[in-house]
């Protein structure tokens, strides 16, 4: 009989689909990496495991503990899943621009959710990074994961991800291109790519707001390129260290509405319900469409599920209210 012994066996080997519509003033092959097939319906699932094995290996994570963590969602969904199989607690915190979805879904598995105002200065004792250290310093037997920092996030997808990507396209795939945020996916993948065959192209997907582009461009960290922005998942207001900015060939940043629209556009067009990183990180394809020759084989990672997103980009109400759709 086939079966995984948990939950947790089936992350990992999700699957390479083509996309047709969306692409098809494109002259390359451009495929999915679509991450929603793990458990928790996002890329997130392998890093936050392997962040947990490994802390419980040098025995940061103890028996009976309590996770505690800042993410916009996904994570936290990952580490929940993972938390449930080995017994322990979980805390997390969000800032409140995050889906309401994202709160119902964590509390779903179990989990305490504390939200936190975003627009704050990252420093400020109410922001998400603020809230989450606290929290872990007065929790007795907790464990604080800061997936900005931990090197088990860049890890995973170098260990996983990146070999997947590889193998499945048989070493052809000639460009990566992913949404940037605490950097795990885009390092990890990158560098593995880079070793197999370093004339593979890097690309990192940025929102309008977030201080990536400016910083890889320049080495200028600008706090004038800081603002709120609707985009969820990627772009940060700091620079995380799984961030390897020598491993990124370079950014295109994709604003908040085409984010939105071509999160709506992926659904309706190529049956693929996905989240809103996965408009941004299409669009972003799109943008760098000279960058491509007809012998190109593009692989593009889409991170999460459209559940997440049911009550914003998926609501015609709320895009209106944005000033999104007509």
């Amino acid at each position: 009989m086939e079966y995984a012994e948990n939950i947790l066996e089936t992350i990992g080997n999700t699957p390479l689909v083509k996309l047709n519509k969306l692409t098809a003033e494109l002259p390359c092959l451009v495929l999915a990496k679509y991450e929603t097939f793990n458990p928790g319906n996002s890329v997130k699932d392998r890093m936050a495991l392997q962040m947990i094995e490994d802390a419980e290996a040098d025995g940061r994570l103890k028996p009976g503990g309590t996770i505690i963590e800042g993410t916009s969602g996904n994570t936290g969904m990952g580490l929940a899943l993972a938390a449930i199989v080995k017994g322990y607690k979980c805390v997390f915190v969000m800032a409140d621009k995050q889906s309401k979805e994202k709160v119902d879904i964590l509390k779903a598995v179990g989990a305490e959710v504390v939200v936190c105002p975003t627009d704050v200065e990252p420093t400020d004792p109410r922001s998400y990074y603020s809230v989450s250290k606290r929290l872990a310093e007065e929790t007795p037997n907790a464990w604080y994961v800061n997936q900005y920092d931990n090197p088990s996030n860049t890890k995973a997808h170098y260990q996983s991800t990146g070999p997947e990507i590889w193998e499945q396209t048989e070493g052809k795939i000639t460009h990566f291109v992913v949404g940037v945020g605490t950097g795990g996916t885009i390092s990890g993948v990158g560098k593995y790519l880079k070793e197999q065959n370093p004339d593979v192209k890097v690309w990192g997907i940025d929102t309008y707001g977030s201080v990536f582009k400016k910083y890889h461009e320049t080495g200028i960290f600008d706090e004038n390129e800081i603002y709120p922005y609707v985009t969820e998942g990627i772009g940060e207001d700091i620079l995380p260290e799984n961030v390897d900015f020598s491993i990124i060939d370079g950014f295109t940043k994709v604003t908040d509405k085409d984010a939105a629209v071509y999160t709506q556009r992926l659904s309706k067009e190529e049956g693929m319900f996905l989240g809103n990183s996965a408009g941004a990180a299409i669009k972003g394809v799109l943008q760098l469409k000279e960058h491509f020759t007809k012998d190109d084989v593009v692989v593009v990672l889409f991170h999460d599920h459209g559940s997440r997103y049911v009550g914003k980009m998926f609501n015609d109400s709320w895009m209106r209210e944005k000033g999104y759709i007509e």
